[in-house]
This record gives C-alpha cells, sequence and structure tokens, in this order.
C-alpha cells in the first residue's frame, strides 16, 4: 500500500482543500501555527489543533510571516520562495519561512511515496498555500515520491493559475469525493475553538480533482486546458456545488 503524507499550510486546510485524502495521511502535516501579530487567534489555534483527535498528526506551528496583503498581483511573479512579496520586512519573514519548511519537512516526509498539498496558485490566492506547493516541490527530486495537488481556484488566483496551467502542469489525475463525515466532524472542532477561518456556510461539492505530478523527466505531461476546477469562492449554501466551476 502507497505510504501518502498530506502537508497543508494552516489549521483547516486539509479539510477544505485535500479532504479525501485526510484519513489516510502518514503523516498529516500542518505548518504554520500563530497568525502574524494575533496572539489571541494563535492560542484558539493551538487549542484546536490539539483536540483534533488526529494519531498520525505532525505539526511544524511555524509562525506565519504576515505576507498575505503584500503580495503582488499586478502581475503576480513567482519566485523560489513562492510568490512576489511586496513589503520587506513580510518578504524577508516570508522567505525565512521557506528554508524552515523545507528543512523540517525534508525530516516528516522520509519514505512517503505520495504527498498531497496545495496547488501552485495557492487555491484562492494565499501567499502561504503557494509556498508550501514550492517547500513540497523543492524536496520532490530529493526524496522521490509524487506529489498531488489540489484542483481548487478563485477569482484572484484565476490569471496565475491560466498562467501556470499553459505550460506542462500534471500527467495524472483522479477524481475524488471529499470526505465530508470526517471534514464536518474536523470543523467542528475548528468552530468549536474559534479557529475556523473560512465560510462557515461551506459546502464540500460533490467531487474534488486532484492532480499528480511524479518525479522524474516530464513526458507526458498536460497544462489546464479544458480542465474544469472548482470555484472555492463559490462553495456557500446558497450555490449548489455542482455550479461553483470554473473552465480553464
Amino acid at each position: 500500500m502507497t505510504r501518502a503524507a498530506l502537508v497543508a499550510a494552516h489549521p483547516d486546510d486539509e479539510i477544505l482543500w485535500l479532504s479525501p485524502a485526510v484519513a489516510a495521511a502518514d503523516p498529516l502535516v500542518l505548518c504554520f501555527g500563530a497568525p502574524f501579530a494575533n496572539p489571541a487567534r494563535a492560542a484558539s489555534r493551538a487549542r484546536a489543533v490539539a483536540a483534533l483527535g488526529l494519531p498520525r498528526l505532525v505539526n511544524l506551528n511555524l509562525p506565519e510571516s504576515g505576507a498575505r496583503p503584500h503580495v503582488d498581483w499586478t502581475p503576480p511573479h513567482l519566485t523560489p520562495f513562492g510568490i512576489g512579496i511586496t513589503d520587506l520586512a513580510a518578504r524577508a519573514r516570508y522567505e525565512a519561512n521557506f528554508h524552515s519548511l523545507v528543512e523540517r519537512l525534508r525530516l516528516v516526509l522520509q519514505g512517503v511515496e505520495a504527498v498531497y498539498t496545495h496547488n501552485p496558485w495557492g487555491e484562492y490566492g494565499h501567499p502561504e498555500h503557494i509556498q508550501v506547493h514550492r517547500a513540497v516541490g523543492t524536496l520532490q527530486a530529493e526524496l522521490g515520491f509524487t506529489l498531488w495537488f489540489s484542483g481548487y481556484v478563485a477569482p484572484l488566483s484565476l490569471g496565475l493559475a491560466r498562467q501556470l496551467g499553459a505550460e506542462p502542469l500534471w500527467r495524472e489525475k483522479r477524481v475524488a469525493a471529499p470526505d465530508v463525515r470526517l471534514a464536518r466532524r474536523l470543523r467542528g472542532v475548528y468552530l468549536r475553538y474559534r479557529a475556523w477561518t473560512w465560510s462557515p456556510f461551506h459546502v464540500w461539492p460533490a467531487w474534488e480533482t486532484l492532480y499528480a505530478q511524479p518525479p522524474g523527466p516530464r513526458a507526458g505531461w498536460r497544462g489546464l486546458r479544458g480542465e474544469t476546477l472548482l470555484d472555492a469562492t463559490r462553495l456557500r449554501w446558497w450555490v449548489a456545488p455542482a455550479k461553483a466551476k470554473c473552465l480553464i
């Protein structure tokens, strides 16, 4: 049986974007802990993570960089550390986190054959989602695993997804049903400790598409042209999940 890990940027990302992989993840890695300059929320998040009851959970608990308000979207440009950040102090914290991520993930991903993580455009454009994808990708050649990423997008990140998807980006894909029962149970924990960061009206779709980047040469890889991604911002109770799609 393939040993698969899941690497999510923040607590609750694992069930929002990668719920089909949560139950079997060995390990399930949460990267960032304390929100930037918000100690009260940091304590709530720490209590929520401790209460999740996931036996193979690894919490790296790195501090967030506070870079999200400082992403340069005009146009966006990727860097070795993630995405371009305009504020110098935020950029320094962001780049330092990248090095910490690579160092810590190298230890916990030893021996895994597949890693599920964020997509290259960070779902709805979160710079730390993008950074986690790039940190995992940095370790792929060294550790030899297949990298799987999510198929969510949002209006802010759609241009970047199209830009990246114009080049070969994946070789294999699979359609999977979200683990709604587990996702709702864990969402209940996050809500109880006031650590849920997404809409309380979030509706998991009937299916998700996961894309694979195997190690080695890119023979047979494909772009995103013609692919249907899920619009993360429209998954609310008043919009049927079947309608929350975006054709690249």
